[in-house]
């Protein structure tokens, strides 16, 4: 009979064996923790669907999760070393055994929390799989996001320096950043958390002698595509699509964030900055919210033989597929949802369905010049797949009021290629060609006085 064991991590980690550690019903295949900011997540993959019911507890916070058809297993006991100490939600995970058949998670968290847990049915490379997420009780904001970013870059003077020319006036969006500047340089410095005032006034145009200048931050949300549950395509050596796009669009970032439009500063706005799932439908959620210019969702294809090769650049269309292979790409990766996981039972399936529909021919029009664009600066670096923007029915493009494409920046399936996408040189290259095309949509394309409202 193995003995008990009582495993400490972080002060508050304990992990209860007993006798019976032998499955009954089904068996664990793997548990992962994928933390972030936006939420934490543990998945619990299996031979066979696995029902539970969950509860939480108040003083101190915890979650309480009953899982049916299981006897407490060895298995379980790796969730205990993937609880990371920077979590921001789990501070640890005991496990005990019920009842016969029936294992209880306590989950001890650093905050209040709003959980779901769900089932997802097999799909690609997974069985069985019990989701738990715990989202924060009061949701992330992506404004609050952005803000919060700016500040961390931007150092107010202190408060014996002398006070500084006011500046012209800006939009909401910078409004909301000069408050939270001025309040971080007059007192105590700021929670990245706490809401900021609400936004007042109206941006009125730009004069007829300044018709090129919007003074306001221009704002770019750029999407690694991918991330958590879904790694994306693999290469033949390994190389996980969810990782090197986020290396991409990070290198992309700082790009833009040093980068101005005629005179108006740039700023980048990450869908996922860390190795978590993001919906797509929560992605163009995310870009409408922080009001950006541009959105650029970023990826590495994938296909059945080794030889396809080249970067490609995408568009919307609001009718059929302006090609099989692009037609084939969107539906590979509208499926990213089945994988990463998605609880459907919580899903504003309204509000999803109105950011799917409500595309439009303007924004179609602007998506292809920028892709235009990007891919004239893309093919000065590497082969291009097709030399023309394509167009199929990508859902994470469907912002109805913002130019979006979606960079397949080369085949991962390519050995080459894989090579090229894990090369820190090439990574840069590929960033240095979008930001150019960037530059070049703006040259021809300057943005607007931002006229919507928060």
């Amino acid at each position: 009979m193995m003995q008990r064991r009582d495993v400490l991590k972080a002060g508050t980690l304990v992990l209860s064996l007993g006798a019976s550690e032998i499955a009954r019903g089904a068996s664990i295949l793997a548990v992962r923790i994928w933390p972030a900011t936006d939420y934490s997540r543990v998945t619990i993959e299996s031979d066979g669907h696995l029902a539970s019911r969950q509860s939480l507890v108040s003083d101190p916070p915890r979650l309480v999760v009953d899982i049916q058809g299981i006897d407490l297993n060895p298995a379980l006991r790796q969730l205990v070393a993937q609880v990371k100490a920077d979590d921001p939600y789990i501070a640890g995970i005991r496990a005990g055994q019920y009842a016969p058949g029936e294992v209880r998670l306590v989950i001890d968290l650093k905050q209040a929390v709003l959980p779901q847990a769900f089932h997802l049915p097999p799909i690609a490379a997974y069985r069985h799989r019990l989701v738990l997420d715990v989202y924060p009780a009061a949701p992330i904001d992506p404004l609050e996001q952005l803000i919060a970013q700016r500040l961390r870059d931007v150092r107010p003077a202190p408060p014996a320096a002398a006070a500084p020319t006011p500046a012209p006036a800006r939009d909401p969006l910078g409004e909301l950043i000069e408050r939270q500047m001025q309040r971080q340089a007059a007192g105590p410095t700021v929670s990245p958390a706490a809401p900021p005032a609400p936004a007042t006034g109206a941006m009125t145009e730009a004069s007829p002698a300044n018709a090129n200048r919007t003074d306001r931050l221009i704002v770019i949300a750029l999407d690694p595509g991918h991330g958590g549950e879904d790694p994306g395509a693999i290469g033949p050596g390994g190389t996980r699509e969810k990782d090197v796009v986020l290396r991409i669009a990070q290198r992309l970032q700082a790009r833009i964030n040093a980068n101005s439009v005629n005179g108006s500063p740039m700023r980048a706005f990450l869908t996922r900055d860390a190795d978590f799932f993001v919906p797509l439908h929560v992605r163009v959620q995310k870009a409408r919210r922080v009001q950006a210019d541009l959105f650029v969702s970023i990826h590495a294809d994938a296909f059945f033989t080794p030889t396809a090769r080249g970067a490609s650049v995408f568009a919307l269309s609001q009718g059929g597929a302006s090609s099989t292979a692009a037609r084939w790409i969107a539906d590979k990766e509208n499926k990213a949802d089945l994988i990463g996981g998605v609880n459907v039972r919580t899903q504003d399936a309204n509000v999803a369905r109105v950011l799917l529909d409500m595309s439009t021919t303007a924004q179609i029009k602007d998506s292809l010049r920028l892709g235009g664009a990007m891919l004239g600066e893309i093919g000065q670096v590497g082969r291009l797949h097709k030399p023309r923007v394509e167009q199929a029915s990508f859902a994470v493009l469907k912002a109805p009021d913002i130019p979006s494409v979606l960079v397949e920046t080369a085949f991962i399936s390519n050995p080459e290629e894989e090579v090229r996408l894990r090369s820190e040189a090439y990574q840069e290259q590929l960033a240095d060609a979008l930001m150019r095309g960037i530059q070049r949509y703006f040259a021809a394309n300057p943005p607007l006085a931002r006229s919507r409202s928060i």
